[in-house]
């Protein structure tokens, strides 16, 4: 039987709500024959999945990975009361096999990656994520990085955003947008998240008949591209393969069909040398989509 699921109001003393993570139970469910041993959360934001974990076993232990400071530090306060049974890394995950040595492991019983932008990120109008609050072309999940979204957009060659826009975002109107914001750079460097979407918006016209917005495509691949979200994630994949223990679990969540191609690549190779069990299937949102994240309300586990 699962445990008691945390809750995601306001805590006391916190100015806003913890991110809500998606399809805990499943994870949970998921995760549960290696309750006994060590949990890697590899993108463990402010905390949602490591405390449900710590929440249905006094024995796991959760080491929590994250690039991005702020969440690391509501998360680090979060789930101060589980000890040292939560051990908070400030890092990418991709590079997990240097945190495993670090904390003296050679393998751990589960290892949890959940590759969507967090609603904490969206709704902090300063990282400059979501296309509906105002707040600088930035879009760093870790501030060490030195490129944001701004450099790109006001640097770029038409061509370099035109293929950008499309590669990474899948974008039809990739150089009508790339188009656009050469034209409106000229006149003045973009700076913002709400002067970008008006200009991918007049670029576009009119919504289409879905209710994604016009700019979703575009910021989905600024954000992939400061991040330099794909590189490395098949090198990630093969690492934390080989850092299960015997009966370990890899649990995946993407977001986006880029994801999900090199993540099927991966699966589809290691399940070729082993006796490996692999279970994929899609998941709808239970709740209504997130309006600045549009392109995230289909989700593959």
């Amino acid at each position: 039987m699962l445990p008691r699921l945390p809750s995601w109001e306001f805590n006391s003393g916190q100015e806003r709500a913890w991110h809500r993570p998606v399809l805990v139970r499943e994870v949970v469910e998921l995760l549960h024959p290696c309750l006994d041993g060590v949990i890697v959360d590899c993108t463990v934001g402010t905390g949602g999945h490591a405390e449900a974990l710590l929440l249905a076993s006094e024995r796991v232990r959760v080491i929590g990975i994250d690039w991005d400071e702020e969440a690391l530090a509501l998360a680090r306060e979060r789930l101060r009361p589980y000890g040292d049974r939560f051990v908070p890394v400030h890092e990418d995950f991709k590079r997990l096999e240097e945190v495993l040595l670090r904390q003296g492991l050679s393998t751990v019983e589960g290892i949890l990656v959940d590759l969507g932008v967090s609603s904490l990120q969206l709704e902090t109008a300063e990282r400059g994520f979501s296309f509906q609050r105002e707040g600088p072309l930035d879009m760093r999940m870790d501030r060490r990085r030195t490129v944001t979204a701004a450099d790109l957009v006001n640097t770029l060659s038409e061509r370099d955003l035109a293929d950008l826009i499309f590669r990474y975002g899948e974008e039809p109107a990739a150089w009508r947008i790339a188009r656009a914001i050469v034209r409106a750079r000229a006149r003045r460097p973009i700076r913002t998240t709400t002067e970008l979407a008006e200009i991918v918006a007049r670029a576009v016209g009119a919504r289409r008949t879905t209710r994604v917005h016009p700019a979703t495509r575009t910021f989905q691949a600024l954000r992939i591209a400061v991040n330099d979200e794909l590189s490395g994630l098949e090198g990630f994949l093969d690492a934390a393969i080989e850092r299960l223990a015997p009966g370990g679990r890899l649990v995946i969540i993407s977001f986006h069909s880029l994801e999900d191609r090199v993540i099927k690549h991966r699966l589809r190779f290691h399940t070729g040398r082993c006796d490996c069990a692999v279970r994929r299937w899609a998941v709808r949102r239970e709740a209504e989509p997130c309006p600045q994240c549009g392109a995230a309300r289909r989700l593959v586990l």
